[in-house]
């Protein structure tokens, strides 16, 4: 009898995603972010690695396809025929949890990817008996993933109970009444539902009631169907915090084959964040920062390494290098342990100075994600930033100078922004020159602090459709895809299906960081040339060509790069954004 299945991440095809948010949010905010991330080629479309996947498949028919387990290399290397996926690493809430589940003595399985792997699931699901599913909801923001896999889970076993829990049902629980919440929850189909922003003890209080068939009445933090009256639909047991020390429960990497674990490694040595940023809910949620030791991360470290297959970590703590000394502390050990590991991590601007960028690049570091947010230090204090422009303007040249890469993620149209404050934020990314940066158009969560002072900025609406005393959703999505089309000293990073950590996945599997920036500015050619361009309907076959080139004979030079720009920016309609230019 297996306990539980844990069920990490469902990312739907590309084509299906679109058509999603096509039919829901036509021309909307979320439509628009969405379309600077996709090309049309075709009669399909993709992301910056399904191409990469397509143009493989066209020059080998054999790619993507299983390959006998003796040519499986468990040193952890990629094989030749291994699909690139944005995914391609053991998801961490599965890992997690697989861990706790399984100290505690509980029959536990796991599904990594849901897409990928159905057939696994299916099998587990039909040919033995499965007491629960436990579906995780780390980075969903929509409904519709989680109900494909329950609708999947219940169609092959109607009677394994499906758990729900994580950042979107406690999201959506903060948020709504509870008449709301039975109509979300009937929707989504679950049996039953954990309401807590950890929720690990509960999940494996649930399995022990299932096993022994005993109620779940006295269960705290539970939301699940009521199979004796029609009414109420569901149950609500009592509210209590739930509190899970990091040091407690180390992830067992030996539990997972070298195959699946890769190369990748991604891990969390603090939770929570010690800010509060206006436009943020995390912390809210998640509680009190806390922090492992640089001692218990050296621990953490040496597992791994014993591993033997992992070369690149990421480190998942929204601020890595905060407390100063304690971050300082722990990149010294690397440097002692002389691990070999490359690693990327968020980083605070205003809490670092040239001796800690110095530390993290003989530490390995090849990259860090900034959130900048905004290049006006008005925009900033109304976020409630710590940092202001000059901590960005000084630490992107010297992160750059010292070989780690530097993405700047900003976001458009938060309270108070205006044209002058975007001009701003453009004029930073010109002048520091990130290696990548992506804008975002603000979301209007209710569940951020800025919503307790909504009234202040005349902020109406929410999500992607609002409009406050300075400007409208609109409007912002004009200034982002300004800014995707003008920017000319930072390369734009598609962001869905394509993070900046997929520029160190495509490094491991091959490619130098100057031929991942050309792939992705001829991605971004290719997309810039459809938008302005409504006919187009596959990539222009210069662009196409040179895409071919590079990702099969890894070969680009500055004088095909020109010709594909002049190509490319032919498609342009001299009217359709006159400021626009590649």
């Amino acid at each position: 009898m297996i306990d539980c299945i844990v069920i990490g991440m469902n990312m739907p095809e590309t084509p299906s995603h679109v058509e999603l948010v096509r039919s829901v949010d036509n021309n909307g905010g979320a439509w628009r972010d969405l379309r600077l991330a996709f090309v049309e080629h075709n009669d399909s479309q993709y992301t910056a690695l399904d191409l990469i996947n397509e143009v493989y498949r066209k020059h080998n028919p054999k790619f993507g396809s299983a390959i006998d387990e003796t040519e499986t290399d468990l040193s952890g290397q990629p094989d030749p025929f291994r699909p690139f996926n944005n995914l391609d690493f053991l998801w961490p809430a599965v890992s997690y949890l697989t861990t706790f589940l399984r100290k505690r003595d509980f029959n536990t399985e796991w599904i990594n990817l849901f897409q990928q792997e159905k057939d696994r699931l299916k099998t587990l699901l039909t040919t033995g008996k499965v007491r629960a599913v436990a579906v995780t909801t780390t980075l969903y923001v929509t409904p519709q993933p989680m109900i494909e896999i329950i609708q999947f889970v219940k169609s092959l076993s109607p009677e394994t109970q499906v758990i729900v829990g994580g950042p979107y049902i406690a999201g959506q629980a903060d948020l709504r009444s509870d008449e709301e919440l039975y109509s979300l929850f009937s929707y989504l189909g679950a049996d039953i539902y954990v309401i807590s922003s950890e929720g690990e003890q509960t999940l494996a209080k649930i399995l022990t009631a299932l096993r022994r068939e005993q109620p779940l009445s006295d269960i705290n933090n539970l939301l699940y169907k009521n199979r004796n009256t029609i009414s109420p639909p569901f149950i609500r047991t009592e509210k209590a915090v739930e509190n899970n020390a990091l040091e407690d429960e180390p992830v067992d990497y030996a539990l997972f084959p070298k195959k699946q674990l890769s190369q990748f490694i991604s891990l969390r040595t603090a939770k929570s964040c010690p800010y509060s940023c206006a436009f943020c809910g995390f912390p809210q949620r998640a509680g009190a920062y806390k922090t492992l030791s640089p001692e218990l991360v050296e621990e953490e470290l040496d597992r791994i390494a014993d591993l033997g297959c992992v070369d690149t970590l990421t480190f998942l703590d929204d601020t890595f290098n905060v407390p100063k000394k304690r971050f300082k502390d722990i990149l010294k050990m690397m440097i002692r342990r002389n691990y070999g590991f490359k690693w990327n991590s968020f980083y605070r601007s205003d809490q670092g100075d040239e001796e800690t960028i110095h530390l993290m690049r003989e530490a390995g570091c090849e990259g860090v994600f900034l959130g900048v947010e905004s290049g006006s230090d008005t925009l900033l204090k109304n976020m409630n930033k710590t940092a202001r422009r000059k901590h960005f303007a000084a630490a992107i040249p010297q992160l750059q100078a010292a070989g780690i890469s530097a993405h700047a993620s900003l976001i458009i149209g938060f309270p108070g922004e205006t044209e002058a404050t975007i001009r701003e934020t453009q004029s930073l990314i010109e002048e520091a020159k990130p290696d990548f940066f992506r804008a975002q158009l603000w979301y209007c969560d209710p569940l951020t602090p800025i919503w307790k002072n909504r009234e202040q900025y005349g902020l109406t609406g929410n999500g992607f459709s609002w409009k406050h005393d300075t400007m409208d959703s609109d409007t912002a999505s004009d200034w982002v895809e300004r800014l995707f089309f003008d920017t000319r000293n930072s390369t734009w990073l598609p962001q869905h299906g394509f993070e900046q950590w997929s520029t160190f996945y495509l490094q491991r599997r091959g490619y130098s960081k100057q031929q991942v920036i050309d792939y992705i500015a001829l991605f971004n050619m290719a997309v810039k040339a459809q938008l302005t361009d409504s006919s187009l309907k596959s990539i222009p076959e210069s662009v196409f060509d040179a895409i071919e080139n590079l990702l099969i004979y890894k070969q680009t030079d500055t004088q095909m790069m020109s010709s594909v720009h002049h190509t490319a920016t032919h498609h342009v309609k001299d009217d359709a954004m006159e400021s626009f230019a590649f």
